[in-house]
C-alpha cells in the first residue's frame, strides 16, 4: 500500500471530461489513443503506477483547454489487452492533489508537477458520516433514478457503508463536468454527501420545470 513519503512529485494526468475518480474507490478506463497507450507502457514500469485523473476546463476568454487545480491520482491495479493492443485498466484512488504546473515536451502525453499537501486524509481509513440519514437519502435517489429512467441494486445500496454509498453515486451519476469537479473537491465525506444531495435536488426540480414548460 502506498504511504505518502512514496507519493512522486510528478505523475501523468489524464484529462478526462466526466471521468470521477475518488480516493479508496475503483475506475475502470478503457485505453486507446497511442499517447495514453504510450503513458500506460511508462507508468507500469514505475514503482508507483500512478495515473492522475482530472477535469479539463476552458481557458480565460477561450482561450483552449486547461486543467482543473486538483484531481485524483490512482494506481493501476488491474489491466488487460485487447487482441488489438488496447488496454482494459482499473485505477484505485490514491489521492487528490493539486497542480502546481504542467509539463509538456518530453512525452507525447502531459504530465504535471503536484502537491500533496492538504490530502492527508486521503491515505488514511475509510470516512464516516454521522450526519448520514440513509432512508430520506435513498427515497430522494429512487426519484432521482426514476427520472432518468436509472435502475440498481437497491439492496447493496442500503447495506453499502457510508463512503462506498456516497463516493460511488458521485462517481456513477450522470452530473456535468463542472458538478463532479465539485464533488471531487468536497473537503469530507459529509459534504460530498450535502453537495450529492443539492445536486440531485436540482436535477429533480428542472426536470419538474421541463415537464411543466412541454
Amino acid at each position: 500500500m502506498l504511504k505518502a513519503p512514496d507519493l512522486p512529485d510528478t505523475i501523468p494526468v489524464f484529462p478526462l471530461p466526466g471521468a470521477l475518480l475518488l480516493p479508496r474507490a475503483r475506475l475502470p478506463l478503457h485505453i486507446f489513443e497511442p499517447r495514453y497507450l504510450a503513458m500506460l507502457d511508462d507508468t507500469l514500469k514505475t514503482p508507483h503506477r500512478l495515473i492522475g485523473m482530472i477535469q479539463p476546463r476552458e481557458g480565460p476568454g477561450g482561450s483552449g483547454r486547461k486543467l482543473q487545480s486538483i484531481g485524483c491520482a490512482g494506481r493501476v491495479t488491474a489491466f488487460s489487452e485487447t487482441e488489438d493492443g488496447r488496454y482494459m485498466i482499473t485505477l484505485s484512488g490514491i489521492s487528490r492533489y493539486r497542480v502546481l504546473g504542467e509539463q509538456s515536451g518530453f512525452t507525447p502525453y502531459l504530465k504535471a508537477d503536484i502537491s500533496w499537501d492538504g490530502f492527508e486524509r486521503d491515505m488514511g481509513p475509510c470516512e464516516t458520516d454521522p450526519g448520514f440519514l440513509r432512508k430520506p437519502f435513498l427515497s430522494l435517489l429512487s426519484r432521482f433514478f426514476e427520472s432518468r429512467g436509472l435502475s440498481t441494486d437497491w439492496d447493496s445500496l442500503e447495506e453499502a457503508e457510508d463512503e462506498l454509498l456516497i463516493n460511488s453515486l458521485s462517481m456513477l451519476c450522470p452530473f456535468a463536468p463542472e458538478d463532479r469537479q465539485a464533488l471531487l473537491e468536497a473537503p469530507s465525506l459529509a459534504t460530498r454527501r450535502e453537495t450529492l444531495v443539492t445536486l440531485i435536488e436540482f436535477a429533480l426540480r428542472s426536470g419538474s420545470n421541463e415537464e411543466t414548460m412541454q
